[in-house]
């Protein structure tokens, strides 16, 4: 059997993701609520001169302030670029975007990024569900996504899409969450194909970055 193989017939995984799995990812999309943040801290180690955009979106009040927001993680790591997503611009490597408070936050299929003010999604605007669904779309099997901790189920469905889709899914193992429902509810709906903790999450950026730099 293949290591290709091995990687579709597999369901939740806590083992190492396979080169194959990670050679088309073109987007990496990244949801998280309550007990998010100390994980994205974490990350935020390993994705210095990271060759493809990556998208957060973080579930925040409306008065949040994105430049305390982008300072923090603007600190964590200087040598990628961290900003508030704007209406219309392109995705970019090397380049972390954050949705605005209050806004959804959509990618296009020519990898344009949209924002969008409709109903909120599990009590929430920004949704993890609306960007993950859109990125689903628009990426197909180039997506990998990936739930955090939180306190509801958004996510799932557009996890369950981006896997549907071919893309790539993981969600944080409920073990280590502050919040385990978010990750908890996307094992229950089938939705993940690793579940992995903070340290292997960092150890995959790693990987996808030397992987996205050889090819």
């Amino acid at each position: 059997m293949t290591e290709e193989k091995t990687y579709i017939r597999r369901l939740c995984s806590t083992a190492d993701i396979p080169t194959s799995a990670l050679q088309p990812i073109e987007l990496v999309v990244i949801g998280g609520s309550a007990g998010s943040m100390v994980v994205l801290m974490e990350l935020m180690k390993s994705v210095s001169f990271f060759p493809i955009p990556i998208i957060f979106v973080i579930h925040r009040g409306k008065t949040s302030s994105f430049g305390t927001l982008a300072g923090i993680f603007q600190k964590a790591n200087q040598e990628i670029k961290v900003k508030e997503a704007e209406e219309k611009e392109t995705l970019s490597p090397k380049t972390i975007y954050l949705a605005p408070a209050d806004y959804h936050l959509l990618v296009e299929r020519d990898f344009s990024l949209s924002l969008d003010l409709s109903e909120k999604v599990w009590h929430s605007r920004p949704s993890i569900d609306v960007l993950f669904q859109s990125a689903a779309d628009a990426g197909g099997k180039r997506t990998l996504g990936i739930l955090l901790s939180g306190a509801n189920a958004d996510g799932v469905q557009g996890l369950q899409e981006i896997r549907k889709k071919g893309g790539l899914t993981i969600i944080q193992d409920p073990h280590t969450a502050e919040y385990p429902t978010m990750p908890n509810e996307a094992l229950k709906a089938k939705a993940a194909d690793y579940k992995l903790t903070p340290s292997k999450l960092e150890r995959t950026f790693e990987k996808l970055k030397k992987v996205k730099l050889h090819f």
